[in-house]
């Protein structure tokens, strides 16, 4: 981080932060390989004192502004973690008590958006880069994990909950998912407008076409699969960065 920075960095990840981080599916090699200080300064009275925690590495980028949104209700026992250069990101807000976010090195999130509420979590082990105006959401205590190595194409929103309730009429009883957990591989590829929500696992490899929804589905390893709701296209694939014939 440069001389300019805002940011006042003191003492090491804390044991039990790191255990906190770890049991929410951060990488265990990932955060050992990080020099993540806490946050001494600037931030407000009661976040300490509240017994919240922010930590940053040396090179990574959170701009002031996003802060003092998140910190503009006070609550407690929060972690927020950052590894990469955020300076991209639109939003970053937390919606309660013991919220945990982890967004992990070489990470970009170009035009992003992300909600962690309270007993939520969002964990991004690294390298996730989303092209253009991704929306993380976890809510209701979900959580959103995604492994090391993640390529999501513009406008891919992933999230745990639909924010409103859907009953049926004869029971009063909750059809749409609550809390639900989104786990994603490694090297998984989302294509445009892909939508991950309710309980999903994403195998490693695996590719998501464009416009597709996958809602409370598991998408097996190294396959591609396409679709509302999506399903299976092709098995065996693997996919590369590089667009070569």
């Amino acid at each position: 981080m440069s001389s300019a920075s805002p940011w006042a960095l003191g003492d090491p990840l804390t044991a039990a932060h790191r255990a906190r981080l770890t049991g929410l599916g951060a990488d265990v090699d990932v955060l050992a390989d990080l020099d993540l200080r806490a946050v001494t300064d600037p931030v407000p009275s009661w976040w300490v004192e509240q017994g919240n925690a922010l930590y940053l590495t040396p090179d990574a980028v959170l701009a002031p502004a996003l802060v003092e949104k998140l910190t503009y209700y006070p609550f407690s026992d929060v972690v927020l973690v950052v590894a990469s250069d955020l300076s991209n990101v639109v939003s970053l807000l937390l919606g309660g008590d013991e919220a945990t976010v982890f967004i992990g090195p070489r990470t970009e999130l170009t035009a992003g958006e992300i909600y962690c509420g309270a007993r939520s979590a969002v964990v991004l082990n690294g390298q996730v880069v989303a092209t253009r105006c991704p929306v993380i959401d976890a809510r209701n205590g979900g959580a959103i994990v995604a492994a090391w190595d993640q390529l999501w194409a513009a406008n891919v929103y992933v999230a745990t909950d639909d924010m409103h309730r859907l009953e049926s009429v004869g029971t009063g009883e909750r059809i749409n998912p609550y809390g639900a957990t989104i786990r994603l591989g490694s090297h998984v590829w989302l294509g445009r407008d892909a939508t991950l929500t309710g309980h999903v696992e994403i195998g490693d490899g695996a590719v998501v076409g464009a416009r597709s929804m996958v809602r409370g589905q598991k998408v097996p390893a190294r396959t591609a699969v396409a679709g509302t709701p999506a399903r299976v296209i092709r098995e065996g694939v693997t996919w590369r960065g590089d667009d070569t014939p």
